[in-house]
């Protein structure tokens, strides 16, 4: 080892150090993040358990407009919370630091709303509004009011993330050129809003690709897409046949910088045996083709289980990243509450959200209209 290369390893070393050290006395200089719930249904289930795995997180509130939901949650996990039927109640009853948004999608813009005039921060699952509009007037007022809000999916936060956004920007692939991310099943029964107005696919499985993409990739410049309505009516459960407002299928198109262009298709009429679980899922559900190689994201972004590699035009391809160190997608939440807690800013960023969901209402606008969309929000990348 030459002077040059020891020097080099010992900064990046003691940096690491630093780094550690820095971590562990936020840590140890942290505060309890108390956190409220709005939403109680089968979401809540995911999130509950992971956010009581840490030790920086105390469950103050749960709240559902089925006061027996909150309830039953507060008993099932030994909660020990305050329950409520409204986010007026909560707001009023209880003190928190964090509220979690877990209802309908079409409540998440107003819930947010109140939960930010009343100074709280936000976390919200996707989308963070119903258009883009709504979503970017809640991050003003959360800039106004010196809170955060800050929207799902966490996919940002995965270790194979981590690895295709590094192995990018190393400049492994060469020119980058085209990508490709899917995801689909046949679609939820245990309830309507996914298929009222301003719910849909895009929504609910398109935003993990397009975090995905637009988080390895950067910000979409346009969007051209096709969307369309395959079965008309869905059998939900305790409720019998509804009638299909949204799109259930879905083709998006995004333009990036230097020519880049990616493709997203999803919706709820894919057959897939591992779809809504996924747990023994192989097949790729992203991939990322450049000049000098090629990565594939094996697993759905919001669950992955491996990357494949290929830069050689001799030897196999390799497989990266076997190891999803403890990542879930559910875990958007205990990380912000862990930011809060250290004042460490998280890997998760609200104008990324933003983006996503503009694309999603440009995505529609774009099939309505025949047109390709030209987008106007951007947020800080690479992201990692």
């Amino acid at each position: 080892m030459n002077r040059a290369t020891f020097l080099q390893n010992t900064a990046l070393a003691g940096a690491a150090v630093l780094l550690s050290s820095l971590e562990s006395f936020a840590k140890e200089h942290s505060k309890i993040i108390k956190v409220a719930i709005i939403g109680c249904g089968s979401v809540s289930n995911r999130y509950i358990p992971h956010l009581q795995t840490s030790s920086l997180v105390k469950i103050v509130g749960l709240c559902d407009i089925i006061h027996e939901r909150a309830l039953g949650q507060n008993k099932q996990y030994n909660v020990g919370a305050l329950t409520f039927s409204s986010i007026e109640d909560l707001l009023k009853g209880v003190d928190f630091d964090l509220m979690l948004t877990l209802t309908d999608m079409q409540m998440h813009g107003a819930l947010n709303r109140k939960a930010l005039m009343a100074g709280k921060n936000v976390w919200s699952e996707k989308p963070l509004a119903n258009t883009y509009e709504e979503g970017k007037q809640l991050v003003d007022l959360a800039k106004a009011k010196n809170i955060r809000i800050w929207g799902a999916p966490a996919v940002v936060t995965s270790p194979q993330f981590e690895f295709m956004s590094k192995t990018i920007q190393s400049g492994k692939l060469g020119k980058l050129a085209s990508a490709h991310g899917q995801y689909g099943h046949t679609g939820p029964t245990w309830s309507s809003f996914f298929y009222e107005p301003l719910g849909g696919s895009m929504p609910d499985l398109g935003v993990y690709n397009m975090a995905t993409l637009t988080g390895l990739l950067g910000p979409a410049k346009s969007v051209m897409a096709m969307t369309s309505i395959v079965n008309k009516n869905r059998e939900i459960d305790n409720k019998g046949i509804v009638e299909v407002k949204e799109e259930d299928n879905a083709h998006i198109l995004l333009e990036h910088e230097n020519g880049i262009i990616s493709h997203i298709m999803c919706g709820f009429n894919y057959f897939d045996p591992f779809g809504h679980e996924a747990k023994n899922q192989t097949l790729h559900s992203i991939q990322i083709f450049g000049d000098k190689g090629n990565m594939r994201l094996i697993g759905y972004d919001w669950e992955p289980k491996s990357v494949v590699l290929d830069t050689s035009w001799t030897n196999p391809p390799e497989t990266h990243v076997t190891d999803d160190q403890g990542y879930q997608w559910q875990e958007g939440a205990t990380k912000i509450a862990t930011s809060l807690s250290t004042n460490i800013e998280p890997k998760i960023h609200v104008l990324h959200s933003l983006h996503v969901l503009e694309i999603i209402e440009a995505a529609r606008k774009s099939s309505k209209e025949g047109i390709k969309v030209p987008l106007r929000s951007v947020f800080p990348w690479p992201m990692v």
